[in-house]
C-alpha cells in the first residue's frame, strides 16, 4: 500500500512533504503528546538509534497534534536529532487512521493511537505497528529495517 502524501509544518522551520523523502526509507511514528512518559521513552529510544537508522538510509519523523512551539521545547529538552511534525488540524492523523476513540480511566475520548509506519524508498508502506508498546519498540523497528535492507 502506498503511503498517503502530506505536507505539515516541521521543526526544521519549513514544511515537510512526505513525497520529497522518496529515495530513502522513512519511519513515521505517531505519538499522543510531547514530554509525557511513554512518548518521551519512545522518542528517546528512536533518538539513541538514529545514527543506525541513518546508516540504513532511513529518516525518522515523529508526528503528533502538538504545536511546533511544543515540539521545539521537546526537541531541545531531550536533544532530539530528527524532525517532529505538527498536525494541529488532525488531517494527517485521520488520513493515516490513527485518530480514534480511546479509553483511559473509564473515560472515552478522541486521541492518537500510538502507531508506527515503515515506508520504503518508493513510498510504499512495508510495515505498520498498531497500538505500540514503547518498551523496545524503536529497536524492533530498526531490526525490521535491517532485515529488509539485507534482502
Amino acid at each position: 500500500m502506498k503511503a498517503s502524501n502530506f505536507t505539515l509544518p516541521s521543526t526544521k522551520k519549513k514544511n515537510f512533504t512526505l513525497n520529497e523523502s522518496l529515495g530513502k526509507y522513512v519511519v513515521l511514528y505517531f505519538y499522543p503528546k510531547d514530554d509525557t512518559p511513554g512518548c518521551t521513552i519512545e522518542t528517546n529510544d528512536f533518538n539513541k538509534l538514529y545514527s543506525k537508522f541513518k546508516k540504513l538510509d532511513c529518516e525518522i519523523y515523529g508526528l503528533s497534534k502538538d504545536s511546533i512551539k511544543s515540539h521545539d521545547k521537546f526537541r531541545e529538552k531531550y536533544k532530539i536529532k530528527f524532525d517532529l511534525l505538527s498536525d494541529e488540524e488532525i488531517k494527517v492523523l485521520k488520513k493515516y487512521k490513527v485518530w480514534a476513540k480511546k479509553k483511559f480511566m473509564g473515560r472515552e475520548f478522541m486521541g492518537i493511537v500510538r502507531t508506527t509506519f515503515l515506508i520504503d524508498k518508493k513510498g510504499k508502506i512495508i510495515k505498520i505497528w498498531n497500538n505500540v508498546k514503547v518498551k523496545s519498540h524503536a529497536k524492533e523497528v530498526l531490526e525490521t529495517l535491517q532485515n529488509i535492507v539485507k534482502k
